[in-house]
């Protein structure tokens, strides 16, 4: 893609910052960078103070990306400090910002160094918003986020879901809907038998993953409890839940103890390392998304990106991302429905034709389209 020489700042979580919107940031940045367009991070030397994270560390231990230039600089509470970066970002001379939304927390923080960018120059801002409406709401979410939303020229929206929201905060439109793109960074895939060798898992069981930090409205209760279907238990099926914790236990143990569950579920509830996560998904037959509400996520598409099937529920933008019976699954929200998808995909051997579809499908969601979507945004932009 031929792109007009620009340059570029992105706002936002990255590297030793760890999750799914810092790899998502740092990969947007290599393919911006790609395309011609000089682009650079600025991160969070404070991202949350600590009591306001609900996991064990902030932090990545691994290496980070030598490719891309990350500057560790915001810190989430510090007007004085949202003061020091936005001048900093002005005098780079930008020709936009493009400012990660996520949390109606970080409102004030980006939304202040968004309009101090924006005085006196002609730097554009466009926001990547994962979410307007949070997933748990709080006092002051929509103050938040409607002084963000004010300072922004543009939006990106990764689901259809998310782009309808945004009508609550502004009537502009200047947005666009760009689907998320796939996460290529955990390497390549490897064989099933190799990754359950690696994970020590038995290759005469059948694997289902849920994948990422666990919240209620993940609905991991729900799988749980679909596990308990006699259907499943004679497919000798187990359940690997890796990820870490981002609440209490102690609902998600009981289940698996009331119902006798221990042989069927395989729990790594942990941060899973970048370099492992490759052995999970390959491990897997068939990856599922049991949210009780969404907007978009990243699992789909390091799924897409390991060519694996998939089983979501019927909530945000996951319907346009996963096709019904064709990559796997769009189901109700309540464990029947879920159990009823499982059994289906093993008892009907779905697995070939569904990884299939998958190489097909994933080149819906390639980094390039997603460039050329932000470009064409801000060329709009440009022109109002």
């Amino acid at each position: 893609m031929s792109v007009q020489k620009q340059k570029v700042i992105i706002v936002g979580p990255a590297f030793p910052l760890r999750g799914g919107i810092a790899n998502f940031n740092e990969a947007l940045c290599r393919a911006m960078n790609v395309a011609g367009i000089e682009t650079k991070i600025i991160s969070f030397s404070l991202q949350y103070p600590n009591f306001l994270f609900p996991g064990k560390t902030q932090f990545d231990t691994g290496n980070g990306p030598q490719d891309i230039v990350v500057e560790t600089k915001i810190n989430s509470i510090n007007p004085f400090n949202w003061l020091s970066v936005a001048k900093q970002i002005k005098s780079e001379q930008p020709d936009y910002v493009i400012f990660r939304y996520w949390l109606p927390f970080m409102g004030p923080c980006l939304g202040s160094i968004a309009k101090w960018i924006k005085k006196k120059t002609n730097i554009k801002v466009i926001a990547i918003t994962d979410n307007v409406i949070p997933h748990e709401k709080r006092f002051g979410d929509s103050m938040f986020t409607n002084y963000f939303v004010k300072q922004c020229d543009g939006f990106i929206a990764m689901s259809q879901s998310v782009l309808n929201d945004l009508s609550e905060f502004t009537k502009t439109t200047n947005k666009v809907f760009l689907p998320h793109p796939i996460y290529d960074i955990f390497g390549e895939k490897v064989e099933k038998s190799v990754a359950l060798k690696q994970l020590n898992l038995n290759s005469a069981d059948k694997h289902i993953l849920f994948f990422g930090f666990i919240r209620k409205y993940k609905g991991l209760d729900l799988l749980l409890e679909a596990m308990t279907d006699e259907r499943i238990k004679q497919l000798n099926v187990k359940l690997i839940v890796a990820g870490e914790y981002y609440e209490d236990a102690a609902p998600y143990n009981e289940i698996i103890k009331k119902n006798n569950l221990e042989n069927n579920i395989i729990l790594k509830t942990e941060y899973i390392p970048s370099e492992e996560v490759k052995y999970y998904f390959c491990a897997a037959d068939i990856i599922a998304q049991p949210y009780r509400n969404a907007t978009q996520s990243g699992v789909t598409q390091i799924a897409y990106h390991f060519e694996k099937p998939m089983l979501v529920t019927n909530v945000g933008g996951l319907p346009e991302i996963v096709p019904h019976n064709k990559v796997g699954y769009v189901t109700q929200i309540n464990s029947k429905a879920i159990a009823d998808a499982i059994v289906d995909f093993y008892t009907n051997n779905k697995e070939e034709e569904f990884i299939k579809n998958t190489v097909v499908e994933k080149q819906r969601f390639l980094w390039s389209a997603f460039v050329k979507g932000v470009v064409g945004l801000y060329g709009k932009i440009s022109k109002n």
